[in-house]
């Protein structure tokens, strides 16, 4: 018999370990609307990658189609509650906005009472939606012996829900978060060590240098913040736990039960502060350097000429504005010599300048990678920011809802945001800050420097992201880099049973000696005393 040649044997070794080698069947459970912009980011590397990926989503999905070349779709029930009612939701959010232009302390206050509200109601029937669409899921027999017949290796979900988290728990698999934001807050208060004195809670807009009276206001925020999201998601899932896996299990760390947490975060953006292990950041993943505009867009682009261009979008979610508040800002782009790319689907302003074209949609990374771009409008969501982080622009700000303001204001704080609030906003306020962020090169410098400093790394976010996916694949979890101090009480996390036994030590040492001083000075004093008498 006639043997191969070694460099063809060693050929035909690695076709054989290729062939066996196979890639790992995902889960996906994830949020939709924008959330589902950066998951589908992650599935379509996990795709490239020859992982087999299937997504549960619900019959009535804003975005997540049911057939795609990237993923299998499982199709559940609708939630109830959400999604008919969430433009509406977000118009009367604004509407609470704009009404009250005044600065009083009261009214300001009356205006947060009243969008807290509004939030706390709207996010309540939300989840309370999800927890029926999981009881759903785990009463379906058929179903769910189908996921466990297809033996997945994990769950990728976004926390911003509790249901992939429970379907995770219920398979026994693997659980890998894509997260910023989950049912219980932002993600760094609940898993890493968050001192208030320099790490701003959600919402308060501060930096990482505040005041006394801003730690003060930080402090009772967290308390009241933390105690509004438990009211808002306890009442529906905590009954679910009971139900399908037992009294004994704690609620209050269930849902932080992930072997990675893939945070869409980095330090560019984020103030410094405490981590854990098992955080991997890959704030920017989505960005990509810039492809060919349209050639109609790159024709309107270019003759911009010098002055360049200001493109403006407020998302996904908010395609128009109310008129009055367009037509202020339609009058400031009309005075400026700069060209204007507008995603609005609104009724066109009466006067919109000859400079400024309307759009029902735009390619915002293309836009912001263009050398003739000069100015970024935003509401500031994150993926927008991170954008224009990525490809250098400066920001005008105008925060609508949510996290907005947050990420605005960490921009502002680096000195690449101007900020301008909706409720006072017209024609020459929104101008100025148009004009600021035009020709105050120190915007532009800025924003450049933490692009290069964003670019600056030894692996792009989205290789990080998929390497710890597939880490987690190979391992079957990574157990080994959580902490212990999420399934702790706030009573041991924070040594109050060791201080309270200290202090006892101590009390009880103090007492002796104290005793045994008192009983040693009557037997010399007070005895020496009645004996000479």
């Amino acid at each position: 018999m006639k043997l191969l040649h070694p460099s063809l044997l060693t050929f035909a070794l690695l076709l054989i370990q290729l062939s066996s080698a196979s890639g790992g069947k995902i889960l996906v459970f994830p949020l939709d609307g924008s959330h589902w912009v950066n998951m589908k980011v992650l599935i379509e590397e996990l795709h490239a990658k020859g992982h087999e990926v299937a997504v549960i989503r619900t019959s009535d999905s804003w975005y997540i189609t049911e057939k795609s070349p990237l993923y299998t779709s499982i199709t559940l029930p609708r939630p109830n509650g959400f999604e008919e009612n969430f433009e509406t939701f977000l118009h009367q959010q604004l509407e609470i906005r704009l009404q009250d232009k005044r600065t009083s302390l009261w009214s300001r206050v009356q205006t947060r009472i009243q969008m807290e509200q509004l939030v706390l109601d709207q996010f309540s029937q939300f989840h309370k939606g999800m927890s029926e669409m999981v009881v759903q899921m785990f009463e379906d027999e058929n179903l769910m012996k189908s996921l466990h017949e297809a033996k997945y290796d994990l769950v990728l979900t976004d926390p911003g829900i509790g249901g992939g988290a429970m379907l995770a728990r219920r398979l026994q698999v693997p659980l890998v978060f894509n997260v910023r934001w989950t049912i219980q807050g932002e993600a760094h208060f609940l898993i890493a060590p968050s001192p208030l004195s320099y790490i701003p809670f959600t919402a308060t807009e501060f930096t990482d240098k505040m005041t006394f009276f801003q730690r003060v206001t930080n402090v009772l925020s967290y308390v009241l913040g933390m105690y509004t999201l438990s009211h808002i998601t306890e009442p529906h899932y905590k009954p679910l736990v009971k139900k399908y896996f037992g009294p004994d299990v704690d609620y209050s760390t269930f849902f932080l039960d992930a072997d990675i947490w893939l945070m869409r975060n980095d330090f560019v953006f984020e103030f410094p502060r405490p981590t854990m292990p098992n955080i991997v950041y890959m704030g920017g993943f989505q960005c990509k350097p810039p492809k060919p505009l349209p050639a109609d867009l790159e024709e309107f682009v270019q003759s911009s000429g010098d002055h360049g261009v200001i493109v403006m979008t407020l998302g996904t979610l908010v395609a128009n504005l109310p008129l009055d508040v367009t037509e202020e800002i339609a009058a400031a782009f009309s005075q400026l010599p700069q060209k204007v790319v507008w995603r609005y689907m609104g009724q066109r302003p009466a006067n919109l300048g000859n400079n400024t074209l309307l759009v029902n949609w735009l390619p915002q990374k293309d836009l912001l990678g263009h050398p003739k771009t000069k100015v970024f409008v935003t509401h500031g969501g994150t993926n927008g920011v991170q954008e224009a982080i990525y490809h250098g622009v400066p920001v005008v700000g105008l925060p609508l809802f949510f996290d907005q303001p947050d990420n605005l204001s960490r921009i502002r704080a680096k000195g690449g945001a101007v900020i301008v609030d909706i409720a006072v906003l017209d024609r020459h306020i929104f101008a100025e800050a148009l004009m600021a962020a035009l020709y105050n090169s120190s915007y532009r410098e800025n924003m450049q420097t933490l692009s290069r400093l964003h670019k600056d790394q030894p692996m792009k976010p989205l290789d990080r992201a998929v390497f710890w996916i597939e880490y987690v694949i190979r391992h079957k979890g990574a157990r080994h880099l959580q902490t212990q101090s999420y399934k702790m009480s706030w009573f041991v996390y924070n040594s109050v049973d060791v201080i309270t036994a200290l202090l006892a030590v101590i009390s009880l040492v103090a007492f002796i000696c104290i005793s045994i001083v008192s009983f040693l000075w009557r037997i010399i004093f007070v005895g020496k005393k009645v004996k000479n008498e």
